[in-house]
């Protein structure tokens, strides 16, 4: 079984860089655990194939056979306002293709990712004061595939784009900007994005009240690929890894949170009773974020080598369990 995943896994990865050639890939990253339950609008981040981490907090083009960095913004990680990390180690806390397990407990995960800290983010990341592995966000920066499902859509870029942003982010100061409503993980894929694409990604006031959401964020893209048809434009699959580590949860905007979610939708719908002005944007914004499925618009459009047949049946029956 083993050999069977890793297999798997790897032509996962192979398809994912093949597709992606010098592209820009958004992640989509599924909410999780506490945090995701109360915000369950989930994490965005931003793929280059074209562009490593020289350090975690410094790009540069990638050498033959590196198979890039995932870049995203984080909250309270090392002082930093974005990082990157290795495709493979962001998605498994592994090295190498090969040693990606089958499934993983909740100890086993804590234990790969402390020891790719350890190995590599010890400036980023220090142990605690008695030498323990410290607590915080920065389990964010690898091994998101145990503890969630992602969702990719890759556009087209040039090498001298990819370049410009390489100078870019490395010649700005890195120092930790982030906001939950104005300058959050989506932001900063907005604006990485819309380098390269003016207003490709923008803001929701209909369904997110003019907050930027991971889930805007992929639909603006994938609507914005289908005005310029001239554009090369995929999408893929990557699915939480077996394991004893809870599934992950669909990705919603604000407002759709709000009527979606069991905590919420009592006094929400008890308010939208009583004042039309706030019922009926609500259900605007339901009907609006439920047209945007990542996981259907990923299967019918997935890109050569990123097929639907990734999602195995324990992960499907997982899913309309929800």
């Amino acid at each position: 079984m083993l050999k069977i995943f890793a297999l798997r896994a790897s032509l996962i990865l192979v398809g994912f860089t093949a597709a992606a050639r010098g592209d820009v890939t958004l992640l989509l990253e599924e909410p999780y655990g506490n945090f995701g339950g109360m915000n369950p609008t989930g994490h965005a981040a931003v793929y280059f194939p074209r562009i490593c981490a020289a350090s975690p907090a410094v790009l540069r083009r990638c050498r033959p056979g590196e198979t890039g960095a995932v870049i995203s913004r984080y909250h309270r990680v090392g002082g930093y306002d974005w990082l990157a990390i290795p495709l493979v180690p962001y998605l498994y806390a592994v090295e190498q293709r090969e040693d990606i397990p089958t499934s993983a407990t909740r100890e086993e995960v804590a234990s790969l990712r402390d020891g790719y800290r350890r190995r590599h983010l010890e400036d980023v990341v220090p142990d605690a004061a008695d030498g323990a592995t410290p607590e915080g966000d920065w389990t964010q920066l690898v091994g998101e595939a145990y503890d969630r499902t992602l969702y990719g859509f890759t556009i087209e870029t040039t090498e001298q784009q990819d370049d410009a942003l390489i100078e870019r982010l490395n010649s700005a100061p890195n120092q930790v900007r982030f906001h939950l409503l104005f300058r959050n993980c989506a932001d900063f894929v907005r604006n990485v994005i819309d380098y390269y694409y003016p207003r490709a990604v923008h803001r929701s006031f209909t369904t997110d009240v003019g907050i930027m959401t991971p889930k805007q964020a992929a639909k603006s893209l994938v609507h914005y690929s289908r005005k310029h048809p001239d554009l090369e434009f995929s999408t893929f699959i990557i699915p939480q890894v077996a394991g004893d580590t809870p599934r992950s949860s669909p990705v919603k905007g604000v407002l759709e949170s709000l009527i979606k979610s069991k905590k919420y939708a009592v006094p929400v719908v008890a308010l939208a009773a009583f004042h039309p002005y706030v019922g009926a944007p609500l259900v605007i914004a339901c009907l609006h974020g439920s047209g945007f499925d990542p996981e259907k618009v990923a299967k019918e459009d997935e890109g050569p080598g990123m097929r639907s047949s990734i999602m195995t049946r324990a992960q499907q029956a997982g899913r309309e369990d929800r």
